[in-house]
C-alpha cells in the first residue's frame, strides 16, 4: 500500500511538472502576445509615455524577446507588479518573464525557484536626501525617517547598513516605489532609499531636481536582470540569449541601423555570421528561426543604444555607463560567445 501511494505521489509530481513546463514558447506563440511583468512605474526603466505606450530600459528587454519569438517587438502585454506581487505573478503563470529592476539573490534563485538570465544592469543601493538637510554622508542619518518599499532587497539592506554603523532609523514602509517617492516629496520622511539608478530616475521627475542630493555611499550589490520560472529550460535559454545578443551586438558593432546589412550576407567575422544566422544553426538550437537575433537587434538597437536612449547622459535620467560599460571599456558587461 505504501509503495502504491509513493508511486502515485511520484506520478502526480511528474504530471504537475509536465503541466508546469508545458512549453512557454508554444504558449506565447499560440497567444500571440508576450506577457511581461514590469514595475508600477520607474522613469527610464518602465513607464507609459503620453500615448500610454510603455517605454524604458527594462521594457526594451521584453520587446527584444517578443521580436525573437513572435517577430513583433510590440506584441507585449505589460503587467504592472509591485515588489511583493512580482514573484507571485511569475510563479502563477500570469506573466511569462519578469523584467522590472529585480535583484538576483541566492534565496530568490534557489528558494523561490526562479531562473535569472544574466545581468542587464549592475546597480547598488543608495540614499537621497533634501539638500537643505545638510547631510553629506549616509552615516550621518542617525534617527532619520526613511521611505522604503517593502518586499525588496532594499528593505533588508537598509536594516543591515544601519545596524553595521550603529545608528537607528524609523522606516516609513510603502507597497509601491511611487508611494515612496510621493511621501518623500511630501516631506513625510527625511530619506528615500532604493537602487541608485532608481534614485536618479525619481529625482529626474521632481519639480526641482537640484534640491535633492544622492549621497556617496553605495551599500549593496544589486545585479538586475530578467527572470523566468524554474522548469522550462528552453524558454530560459531564449530569454538569456536574447539579452546576450543585445550585449554582444554592441561589442561587435552591430546596430539598429546596420543589422539588416550585416544579415544580408556573411561577413569576415564568424561570430557575427553565427548571430545573424548566415552560418551555423544557433536559431534552430533555440527552437527559433535563423533570423531571431536580427529581429532582437532591429527592435530597439544593441545594448549600448538602448542604454543611451533610455538612461544615458543625454536623457533626463542622466546616467553614465560605469559598471555597465562593455568589458573592453573597463565595465562588467560581458556575453558568452555565440558559437
Amino acid at each position: 500500500m505504501k509503495k502504491s501511494l509513493f508511486m502515485g505521489a511520484l506520478l502526480a509530481l511528474g504530471m504537475a511538472a509536465t503541466t508546469l513546463s508545458a512549453s512557454t514558447l508554444e504558449e506565447v506563440k499560440a497567444r500571440g502576445i508576450l506577457n511581461c511583468g514590469t514595475s508600477t512605474g520607474v522613469a527610464g526603466f518602465s513607464l507609459p509615455d503620453a500615448n500610454n505606450v510603455y517605454q524604458g530600459f527594462d521594457v526594451a528587454v521584453c520587446r527584444a524577446v517578443a521580436a525573437a519569438v513572435l517577430g513583433d517587438p510590440m506584441a507585449v502585454e505589460f503587467v504592472p507588479t509591485t515588489g511583493k506581487t512580482r514573484f507571485t505573478a511569475l510563479a502563477s503563470g500570469e506573466v511569462d518573464v519578469l523584467s522590472r529592476t529585480t535583484t538576483w539573490t541566492f534565496s530568490r534563485d534557489v528558494d523561490l525557484k526562479l531562473d535569472f538570465h544574466g545581468v542587464n544592469y549592475y546597480d547598488g543601493q543608495g540614499f537621497m536626501v533634501p539638500k537643505s538637510l545638510g547631510v553629506t554622508s549616509a552615516k550621518d542619518l542617525d534617527g532619520a525617517t526613511v521611505c522604503i518599499q517593502v518586499g525588496t532587497t532594499t528593505e533588508l539592506n537598509l536594516a543591515d547598513f544601519f545596524r553595521v554603523n550603529g545608528i537607528t532609523y524609523e522606516p516609513v514602509p510603502t507597497e509601491k516605489s511611487s508611494e515612496s517617492r510621493s511621501l518623500y516629496q511630501a516631506e513625510a520622511c527625511d530619506v528615500y532609499t532604493t537602487d541608485a539608478s532608481g534614485l536618479a530616475s525619481a529625482r529626474s521627475t521632481f519639480a526641482d531636481p537640484d534640491a535633492h542630493v544622492i549621497l556617496p555611499e553605495i551599500v549593496s550589490k544589486e545585479p538586475l536582470g530578467p527572470v523566468t520560472r524554474h522548469g522550462d529550460n528552453q524558454w530560459g535559454d531564449i530569454v538569456r540569449w536574447t539579452l546576450n545578443a543585445l550585449i554582444s551586438a554592441e561589442e561587435l558593432g552591430i546596430t539598429k541601423a546596420n543589422v539588416a546589412e550585416m544579415a544580408a550576407a556573411p561577413t569576415n567575422n564568424p561570430e557575427i555570421n553565427r548571430m545573424m544566422g548566415t552560418e551555423g544553426n544557433l536559431g534552430e538550437m533555440l527552437g527559433l528561426d535563423a533570423d531571431w537575433a536580427v529581429r532582437v537587434i532591429a527592435a530597439e538597437g544593441n545594448y549600448g543604444e538602448i542604454f543611451e536612449n533610455h538612461l544615458g547622459p543625454n536623457t533626463q535620467i542622466g546616467l553614465e555607463r560605469g559598471l555597465n560599460a562593455q568589458w573592453t571599456d573597463g565595465g562588467l558587461l560581458y556575453s558568452p560567445p555565440f558559437r
